[in-house]
């Protein structure tokens, strides 16, 4: 599993792991940081952090308080933070975010919007 050096929450333990051979369909949200190397469909929302990992396939729309990209998104995504996006990095859809740091070798097919500081909109929790 791949962890990022430049992560500025990386001494916060993850809430949730979802691992290589782990199949998400469907709404996924946290309050806690993320660690995603297996496939996720549907939309992953977190207030904390998400990491995917460099063989993790999302097709989802995003949002997080920071976001460490090696493997590929497909949908739009939203970070109301930092956005780091690694050298395989790949995202197909829209980004919004407050900073970004893209590496040579990342692809961004889609719009790029700097938002302003904000802050971060709680995650709604389920009264059932």
């Amino acid at each position: 599993m791949a962890m990022f050096n430049n992560n500025p929450e990386k001494n916060k333990e993850p809430e949730t792991i979802i691992g290589q051979s782990v199949k998400v369909d469907g709404n996924f949200k946290s309050e806690g940081n993320i660690i995603v190397e297996g496939v996720v469909n549907g939309s992953l929302k977190t207030t904390s952090s998400l990491t995917i990992g460099q063989n993790a396939k999302i097709k989802a729309e995003v949002e997080a308080k920071n976001l460490f990209l090696e493997g590929e998104i497909k949908g739009n995504v939203k970070v109301f933070e930092k956005t780091v996006l690694k050298n395989k990095s790949k995202i197909i859809g829209n980004l919004e975010t407050v900073a970004l740091v893209v590496e040579e070798g990342a692809i961004l097919n889609g719009k790029c919007m700097m938002l302003p500081e904000q802050i971060l909109p709680e995650v709604k929790k389920s009264t059932k």
